[in-house]
């Protein structure tokens, strides 16, 4: 195959989609590249060998974009995000023992995650009485969807995720070894890990992060800055192809095949079965068979899903803002929220009108006021629980 060559880096999971069927299916090759596609399994990899330019363009957490953008945690490399590759896609996991005890301690439908959210603040409490051990759970990176969308739970319910619980950061592949032998009591991380946790009997899935979060951007197709100044014509190839494969997973009728794609040992690695369940939207929560369903599960394409929204950049700023990660400034706002390109998009592939049935302020979190994007004080000064 001839063409340009490029590199890019991605973590086993089945947002990595639109990447994987890009290249497997010949999308990119149509459009001239050459594409190595490099399976990594820690984040932190992911973003060095970006930043450094070992990698034209990865498989990336939307808040890495960002927080690398910045300069947060690492050395500053703005990165450009033209291509959303999933919103939604997480899950929150937990042991059985914590199942059960949640199931104890609610005061309504588990299904509901402001019910399990005071469930586990009892938990917490009691185990604080019996002088137990904090709880763990497993996150995936410090600037990560997960890290935020778990700690948006637990503080609804009155949870201090810094000082009731302990959050240890844990490679995606490795979170249901943890489970399995007790060094995390939960998790939150993307598929296929949350039904391979549940195919095991080792967990089971408390809640979608799209019952937490209507709209959460998860990872993007991340390229340097520089990089897009300097190849204009080689990006916009890459994501036209990216464009075509979206379309092609979201086809209901190439979702036995794309499955069978992504469950490759040098793609994602497990079941074809797991990765249909994902893409359909139709999970098992729980070992004894129970399966719960969602159209939101996870957008790859759909619903305007691959178009990168600059509300969901400041939502994931707001976090980092919550959390202590960075001080509030207008100008570090301003950037994170120019991370996030549908200029760029729109350019390319033209514009992705969201449907009407959407949230109206592009989040659609299950407690708080409506999230306004041009006023993150206004957002902070609605929650007790936050790093000041």
């Amino acid at each position: 195959m001839s063409g340009a060559r490029l590199s890019i880096g991605f973590i086993p999971l089945v947002d990595a989609s639109a990447l994987i069927v890009a290249v497997d299916k010949g999308f990119t090759a149509a459009e001239g590249l050459n594409v190595d596609l490099v399976r990594e399994v820690s984040w932190s990899n992911v973003r060095d060998k970006l930043n450094i330019g070992l990698f034209d363009a990865a498989h990336l957490l939307a808040p890495v974009a960002i927080a690398s953008t910045l300069g947060l945690g690492h050395v500053k490399v703005p990165i450009v995000a033209a291509f959303g590759l999933g919103l939604n896609g997480n899950a929150i996991t937990v042991s059985p023992a914590l199942h059960a005890a949640i199931a104890a301690h609610a005061d309504g439908d588990i299904g509901d995650p402001m019910v399990t959210a005071r469930a586990l603040a009892r938990v917490v409490a009691e185990r604080k009485m019996r002088g137990e051990e904090p709880l763990t759970f497993g996150v995936t990176f410090p600037y990560s969807t997960h890290n935020y969308q778990l700690r948006f739970w637990m503080a609804a319910g009155g949870v201090d995720p810094d000082q009731d619980i302990r959050l240890v950061v844990l490679p995606p592949p490795y979170m249901v070894e943890s489970l399995v032998k007790q060094h995390v009591d939960g998790f939150c991380v993307g598929a296929p890990w949350n039904s391979v946790a549940v195919d095991l009997g080792v967990g089971h899935i408390l809640h979608f992060v799209s019952e937490i979060l209507q709209r959460a951007a998860e990872k993007v197709l991340a390229v340097r800055a520089r990089w897009v100044n300097d190849n204009p014509d080689l990006f916009a190839r890459l994501i036209r192809a990216h464009g075509k494969a979206a379309a092609y997973i979201e086809d209901v009728a190439n979702r036995e095949e794309v499955s069978a794609i992504l469950a490759a040992p040098d793609r994602i690695g497990c079941a074809a079965e797991v990765v249909r369940r994902t893409l359909d939207g139709r999970m098992k929560i729980s070992p004894d068979g129970t399966y719960r369903t969602s159209e939101r599960y996870l957008l790859i394409g759909r619903a305007g899903a691959a178009r990168p929204d600059p509300v969901h950049a400041a939502w994931l700023y707001a976090q980092m803002v919550r959390w202590g990660q960075v001080l509030m400034s207008a100008e570090a706002l301003a950037e994170a929220k120019a991370t996030f390109r549908p200029d760029l998009y729109d350019s390319i592939l033209g514009p992705a009108p969201l449907p009407p049935d959407e949230p109206a302020d592009r989040i659609g979190a299950f407690t708080g006021p409506m999230f306004d994007p041009n006023d993150i004080g206004a957002h902070l000064d609605g929650w007790k629980i936050r790093r000041r």
